[in-house]
């Protein structure tokens, strides 16, 4: 059996690392016998005709794809698209927008066979056992599916006991030359579930209310093999990693025995940290920790479910800075009940805390406490154009805001950051800058530049020598077509170029799984091998 994996498109400025859910999800399929290929097109440009042809090449019996709520539409036409072509293919989607909009989903987009609901690593086996006979369907739980054209969804899969029984993400199957070009940090596990009850979240329904944790020696082998691509910056993704103290000294206990040194960040909840944990932390290379603290109104975190205080908050933010990790605090506005005194306790509040903090804009996703219950909240959802479901912009309204207020209060705040960066920019321009702001600045203007490279598949556009040409000459030839076709400066291309060549994420030679035959430069698929073709 052949199954392809899609990993669909998502905006390169929301930092995307390496898709963890995907690689989860393959590694299951190959556990259960298959083979398996993963298109990417979160750092490769998507289209239909890549899609088709991508098809052709491995003929898939079964495409998967997971979402998000923002990129589900997306996901959802990519696998629409798959049908239309090739309407043999079983076609499946996970993740947890349609875990809570099974029944919803297979009604409006008929391009979907079937729903994977909740964890997926189990289910997968089953399926694939029964060969993902439609006779079979109503035996396996956890899936929605149709029989006679109308949804069904079957019993819930209980939560996954032992997670150490999982076969560790299937990496080696992403684009990581590309990812490790954007430069975000790839992100790791290092056990499921939360009983916290945060009215505005999905995590408890998606990994249940029970923690449920890696072993630490399998947590440090997982991050031996990231650190063998190649990769030296990790992130901590699970919010109650920090919670569990001997988990997390067993994890730096390991850390140190193998002498591993890279750098790391976590999620962390401020009712959870203690100094004597981050030093252990601190010490094994963690260098930042985010916390969401969500409102700096005691009222709010009541109403929320947040179980925290604004004493934790700054108790939290004081241990890191004592032992040099840097906490970053995130809040949430357009709350149930936000008022513009609501508003003024936060921004007070964020303001005077002394860390990096930023702020997101409610999007009440499917699944939520808030969004299933919103009548008994003040609050009104506006849209469910999924596609507007990024945080970024206002899509609900309380008694006393309005969309436009809450989208106000977040352009004030980051009008203000604005400011400082354009001054910033200019000094880079003229020389008035410090070492530290001129690398903040360069990088910025290369990420740029690394985002059009992905996005528009300028690397394969581009990179295409004529037979006969010498590859003496080739980067020079790349270097002045990519300052050409972007605009970007001179020698932040040529700096570019020659660093992904250092670095292997790009190679001249023949051009493999690009027509025409030609020689010229492309991606490589990792630091191990050149491509999977």
């Amino acid at each position: 059996m052949k199954v392809a994996i899609i990993a669909p498109p998502y905006p390169l400025a929301e930092a995307p690392a390496p898709p963890l859910g995907v690689s989860y999800v393959a590694a299951a399929f190959l556990a259960a016998g298959a083979e398996v290929r993963v298109f990417d097109y979160i750092v490769r440009r998507y289209t239909e005709a890549k899609l088709q042809a991508e098809l052709d090449s491995f003929q898939p019996d079964i495409v998967g794809a997971t979402s998000v709520t923002l990129n589900f539409p997306g996901a959802a036409a990519i696998l629409t698209a798959v049908k239309r072509y090739r309407p043999e293919v079983v076609t499946v989607m996970g993740g947890p927008h349609v875990s809570f909009t099974a029944a919803a989903t297979l009604q409006a987009y008929p391009g979907i066979d079937i729903i994977v609901m909740g964890e997926g690593e189990e289910t997968i086996n089953e399926l694939v056992n029964a060969e993902f006979d439609e006779r079979k369907l109503s035996m396996i739980r956890g899936i929605a599916y149709r029989s006679n054209g109308e949804p069904v969804v079957n019993e819930a899969r209980a939560f996954i006991a032992d997670l150490d029984a999982l076969p560790l993400p299937a990496r080696h199957l992403l684009p990581l030359s590309r990812y490790r070009a954007l430069g975000y940090p790839i992100s790791i596990i290092t056990g499921r579930g939360c009983p916290y009850k945060c009215i505005f979240c999905q995590g408890r329904r998606m990994v249940g209310a029970k923690i449920r944790s890696r072993s630490a020696s399998l947590v440090v082998d997982e991050i031996e093999e990231i650190m063998s691509y190649g990769i030296d910056r990790i992130n901590v993704a699970d919010d109650l990693f920090v919670t569990d103290r001997k988990k997390v000294r067993a994890v730096c206990d390991e850390i140190r025995r193998r002498g591993l040194r890279f750098s790391w960040s976590a999620f962390a909840r401020v009712n959870t940290v203690d100094r004597e944990t981050l030093e252990i932390m601190k010490a094994t290379g963690c260098d930042s920790i985010s916390f969401g603290v969500e409102s700096g109104n005691p009222e709010m975190l009541i109403r929320i479910k947040k179980k925290i205080t604004l004493p934790q908050v700054r108790r939290a933010v004081r241990l890191c800075q004592d032992v040099g990790i840097l906490p970053h605090t995130s809040f949430v506005v357009g709350l149930p009940g936000e008022s513009p005194e609501t508003l003024a306790d936060t921004r007070k509040f964020a303001s005077s805390l002394g860390s990096l903090y930023g702020y997101h804009i409610l999007a009440p996703f499917p699944g939520t406490t808030v969004r299933e219950r919103v009548a008994e909240y003040d609050l009104e959802i506006l849209t469910d154009d999924w596609t507007r479901y990024d945080a970024n912009r206002a899509i609900t309204r309380t008694s006393r805001l309005r969309p436009e207020d809450i989208d106000a209060f977040v352009d004030e705040f980051e009008g203000e950051i604005m400011k400082g960066w354009h001054k910033q920019v200019r000094n880079y321009q003229t020389g008035a800058n410090s070492p530290a702001e001129d690398l903040q600045v360069a990088g910025y203007f290369r990420t740029q530049f690394v985002y059009r490279l992905l996005s528009e598949d300028l690397i394969e556009r581009l990179g295409e020598d004529e037979v006969g040409e010498d590859e003496a000459g080739s980067e020079e030839r790349l270097c002045r077509r990519l300052i050409a076709t972007t605009g970007t400066d001179e020698a932040l291309v040529r700096r570019a170029v020659a660093d992904f060549i250092s670095r292997g994420f790009i190679k001249y030679g023949t051009r493999v799984g690009i027509p025409g035959g030609k020689p010229g430069w492309f991606w490589t698929h990792n630091n191990k091998i050149d491509s999977l073709s």
